[in-house]
């Protein structure tokens, strides 16, 4: 006997004792009075067995078959075996035309031990913003989008607070600022500017030494830069829209790149917008107030080029020369720049490599004067796994050959040259003939020169240099230790050869 028989029970047997109104009984169980005589008469025939429902255990008349279920769940095995209910459910009814409800399909499903309910939310949801574009909440989801198919790879994604729409998603190898910063560009070209932005702590968004409290990622100083509010969240769950979104797009995602058959990064790249289209209508909502807070962007591309780029800050030399990552810049058309020495310019470099350097929001002239070996970049726990799998590539297309500790090309090779007593000692013309004479002695082609900073080395020496496409390392002022056995004797010139 079900529950709702046995409070029909207890309703009838007062109404049969008297101590009930037919009406009131009719009224506590929602049924007419012409219901409640019939209840009444069966109960007085057949007792408490009466007032069970005809239909109890019988099958509806609208049942789908067993047929269908197996047909439907053999589907479910042999394409979408990982599916959640709601994603199969849209499969079934889009690909194989089956009309059944999400409720059903679920249940079999986990009768089946297709799919396992998952743990109820523990943490309380946030007020949503109302107007759309007011925080935008951003977030990196390191995954294997691929499965098999490709190399591991992490998907950026801004994602509206007002609406929980996703506004700009992009792959990139891994979370670094040159990805988060290429994916704000595309963002402010598409929407304008949010008025916060929402991520984590992470090194890319903030400084968490606590030595450097209050200082600045690149990332961060750009935002301040463009008036956007970066805001940090303590917990993932402070974030939990943009976090509830990654766990569906690694769900979702993934089947769609699979049937799909994509198994790179500019393909799904290239696949997105619709997805993300067919997303937005899905599960986005109505903002609370139809204004939209974004705002337009104030600065030019020439602008963005340098906002969206790596700063440092440098003084320049009595020279006016600054070095930066194993360089050194020459400013040029400064005449004889007394006003410039000592100041302070940034230099800002492009992730392509180039750098522009500024003073006081103006782009100075300048030239490599030197250049050695750039240094090795730095990796986070979110990037080390592209590193490793750059460098396992790299290694892979290399030929199997291990050179000898003593290789030549592992040596540095010194040739010094005696010149006599008379003769005027570091002028233009001597160098010039040394370098003639130099390329001719040298039993292999001479790429670059290692010299120190002396003017002799300057006018025809770099211009004979330039046209023989040799380069010249220069040496740090006050370095000559570091010239070897250039330095070594007062009456012996010496050029260092680099040998690669």
């Amino acid at each position: 006997m079900t529950q709702k028989a046995v409070d029909r029970l207890g309703v009838i047997q007062q109404v049969v004792n008297r101590q009930l109104r037919q009406s009131e009984a009719a009224r506590q169980l929602g049924l007419s009075v012409r219901q409640i005589k019939r209840l009444v008469a069966r109960f007085r025939v057949e007792g408490p067995s009466g007032l069970v429902s005809r239909r109890l255990g019988r099958r509806p008349g609208n049942a789908l078959s067993d047929a269908v279920r197996q047909e439907v769940l053999g589907l479910v095995r042999a394409r979408y075996p990982d599916f959640a209910p709601t994603p199969a459910w849209e499969k079934l009814a889009f690909h194989h035309a089956h009309k059944l409800s999400v409720e059903t399909l679920r249940r079999w499903m986990i009768a089946e031990g297709l799919w396992k309910p998952g743990p109820a939310r523990i943490h309380p949801r946030r007020p949503r913003r109302p107007c759309r574009g007011e925080r935008v909440q951003i977030d990196g989801s390191p995954h294997d989008w691929f499965e098999d198919r490709g190399p591991r790879c992490t998907l950026i994604v801004f994602i509206d607070d007002a609406t929980g729409a996703l506004l700009v998603r992009r792959f990139a190898p891994a979370e670094t600022t040159q990805a988060d910063m290429e994916t704000l560009r595309g963002y402010l070209a598409q929407h304008g500017r949010p008025v916060a932005l929402y991520s984590d702590k992470h090194s890319i968004f903030r400084v968490n030494h606590p030595d450097r409290e209050g200082a600045l990622t690149p990332f961060t100083r750009a935002l301040r830069t463009l008036d956007i509010e970066p805001i940090h969240a303590n917990t993932p769950q402070a974030k939990g829209r943009v976090e509830r979104a990654n766990q569906t797009l690694q769900d979702r995602l993934v089947k769609e790149l699979r049937l799909a058959g994509i198994s790179n990064i500019d393909a799904a790249n290239a696949f997105l917008p619709d997805f993300v289209r067919d997303y937005n209508q899905r599960f986005a909502a109505a903002p609370q107030n139809p204004t939209d807070a974004h705002r337009p962007v104030l600065h030019d591309a020439q602008a963005l080029d340098l906002i969206f780029s790596l700063h440092a800050h440098r003084k320049l030399s009595k020279n006016l020369t600054v070095q930066y990552k194993n360089r050194e810049y020459q400013l040029t058309g400064q005449g004889k720049g007394y006003r410039l020495r000592g100041a302070q310019v940034t230099l800002c470099e492009a992730f392509d490599g180039t750098v522009t350097l500024l003073y006081k929001g103006q782009a100075l002239s300048h030239r490599i004067l030197a250049e050695g070996e750039p240094p090795i970049p730095l990796d986070d726990e979110k990037s080390i796994h592209a590193s490793v799998d750059r460098a396992r590539a790299l290694q892979l297309n290399r030929p199997a050959h291990k050179p000898a500790p003593d290789h030549p090309w592992r040596r540095a090779v010194t040739l010094h040259r005696h010149l006599p007593p008379e003769t005027p000692k570091g002028t233009f013309q001597n160098w010039v003939d040394n370098l003639v004479q130099l390329q001719a002695r040298c039993p292999f082609p001479v790429r670059a020169i290692q010299i120190d900073g002396g003017s002799e080395f300057k006018g025809a020496f770099e211009e004979a240099c330039q046209a023989a496409g040799i380069a010249l390392y220069v040496l740090p002022p006050k370095r000559p230790q570091r010239n070897g056995g250039g330095g070594a004797g007062q009456r012996h010139l010496a050029l260092r050869v680099l040998r690669r």
